[in-house]
């Protein structure tokens, strides 16, 4: 199956409200055979001009990103669906690129593990401890020389 994205725009509303319309714009690709991959939250914005959907204008949304695989002969129902839903004022179906996308390797072993034994850890205390300045001891003595042995 292909890899699709797309990118919907909420109307303003309440975070559980928000909930019920990702949830059912979910099950829209789960039932046409559909695995969602990933799910970005890109914010609740300003849209760039007043946009009217369903006989309201609008002038904020909230901004997702569900990169998805599903049968090509899938999408013209997504997009009719999405289209006939009174919170989504915009919605695009994009086909991904498959030569961008990403080799993930499972990490969970690393992350598992307490913060002093992790690498990105290790590596931060290095970096910190490279960058803090040396202390210089002075001796506010009034002498040019240290009196005592050293």
């Amino acid at each position: 199956m292909p890899t699709y994205e797309l990118s919907v725009i909420l109307r303003q509303m309440s975070r559980p409200d928000m909930v019920s319309i990702l949830k059912r714009t979910a099950t829209a690709i789960f039932d046409k055979g559909g695995i969602i991959r990933k799910l970005d939250n890109l914010g609740t914005k300003p849209l760039p001009f007043k946009t009217s959907a369903h006989g309201v204008v609008h002038r904020t949304g909230s901004y997702f990103v569900f990169k998805f695989d599903t049968p090509p002969a899938a999408i013209d129902d997504l997009d009719e669906e999405y289209g006939r839903d009174v919170d989504i004022i915009r919605k695009r179906i994009y086909r991904a690129d498959v030569s961008q996308q990403e080799d993930i390797t499972c990490t969970l072993h690393e992350e598992m593990l307490p913060p002093a034994y992790r690498k990105d850890v290790q590596k931060m205390i290095a970096l910190a401890d490279r960058n803090k300045p040396k202390k210089v001891f002075q001796y506010n003595t009034g002498l040019d020389y240290y009196p005592f042995q050293k």
